[in-house]
């Protein structure tokens, strides 16, 4: 590579909070000169509020269709991709990366950056999938977000290079919250996110319901979208439901207020990318219990020094967990520690500077 820093073109679909701490990240950074550019400025049901944009990011001009369940976006007036030495691109499922990745990109070096890729199916579905997913075998190289997700890109598609970059995201607010007062040996557990069967709340609430049922000072925080909540709840046990308090949407910059008042951090997915509300769980220094669906898990725990892991749908393998920590505030109290410690090595510094690694070993491997 020469002595002038790399000029990289990033493509994503929207700016979220946690890629857009990263991204500030990697403008302080000497090595690089990155442009970010957005399909849209935000979903329709956007939970982050639009924020001013820096310098270095852009809105592509353009607009979206419904395909399925999904969101397919077209944009046109594309940057010209001419003076950029690596185009890293973080969408795969929209007209504009079709065209990028099946066109222009055939002649540059580009890095796709992606989440772990739902298992496969047969259906007709699937093969159209495929061929979305066709244009990866000729990348440059692929950056898994998780060493899960890398795990399965690398058997799918063996042609690129591989690399592993997690989500990295500002976590000091969490780490600075004071954590809020409680009544003696109360253990709260908390979920944050949509209230979803495909978040596992439904699974959640029965292994809360069997928890409580043993331990009368354990309360559950649910902190999200309401979608499926209300069907959940109404087949609760009226007794464990009383024990339930439902904050609903918070904006991020209130998240850390809502952590501070949990003992125990819960994720029980059956399917996660990733899951940075694990990442803010370590820095507000919890004990986290997660599905082994969640990419996160595999990265941020580790198995019997700050949380445990159980199999996605397993509602009695959760509730034994639950139950230990409940019933045993010390290892409430040593996890945290570890988490709050691990926290250290995840922000968006530390992922800037494995975003610049990843860049020149792709470059100078040309």
């Amino acid at each position: 590579m020469s002595s002038r820093p790399a000029r990289v073109a990033f493509f994503s679909v929207v700016p979220s909070p946690y890629q857009r701490d990263l991204f500030a990240a990697l403008s302080r950074r000497p090595e690089l000169d990155a442009c970010v550019f957005y399909l849209e400025a935000a979903a329709p049901d956007s939970p982050w509020p639009e924020k001013p944009l820096a310098s270095y990011e852009q809105i592509l001009p353009g607009k979206w269709f419904a395909l399925g369940s999904a969101r397919c976006h077209v944009n046109w007036k594309l940057p010209s991709l001419r003076d950029f030495d690596l185009v890293v691109m973080n969408t795969l499922m929209s007209v504009t990366a079709q065209r990028l990745m099946r066109g222009s990109l055939r002649r540059k070096q580009w890095l796709f950056w992606g989440e772990r890729l739902r298992a496969r199916g047969a259906n007709l579905r699937q093969h159209f999938h495929d061929a979305l997913c066709a244009p990866l075998h000729r990348a440059s190289g692929i950056v898994s977000i998780g060493s899960l997700a890398q795990r399965d890109y690398s058997t799918r598609f063996p042609e690129p290079q591989h690399f592993c970059i997690p989500y990295h995201c500002e976590l000091a607010p969490f780490m600075n919250s004071p954590r809020a007062k409680k009544h003696e040996n109360e253990t709260v557990f908390l979920f944050c996110g949509q209230m979803i069967a495909r978040k596992g709340v439904d699974i959640l609430l029965e292994a809360f319901s069997s928890a409580a049922a043993k331990h009368p000072r354990a309360r559950l925080l649910l902190v999200g979208r309401e979608a499926e909540l209300g069907a959940m709840l109404a087949r609760m046990p009226q007794e464990a439901r009383r024990r339930v308090t439902y904050a609903g949407f918070q904006p991020p910059e209130a998240l850390p207020e809502f952590f501070a008042k949990a003992d125990v951090f819960v994720l029980p997915s059956r399917y996660d990318g990733w899951g940075v509300v694990v990442n803010q769980a370590l820095g507000a220094g919890l004990p986290i219990i997660c599905s082994d669906a969640v990419g996160a898990a595999h990265d941020l725990i580790r198995e019997e020094i700050n949380g445990v892991k159980f199999h996605a749908g397993d509602a009695v393998a959760l509730a034994q967990a639950m139950e230990r920590l409940a019933g045993q505030p010390e290892l409430c109290a040593r996890w945290g520690a570890a988490s709050r410690e691990r926290a250290a090595e995840w922000t968006p510094e530390r992922g800037a500077e494995k975003w610049v690694e990843t860049i020149q070993t792709a470059l100078n491997s040309k």
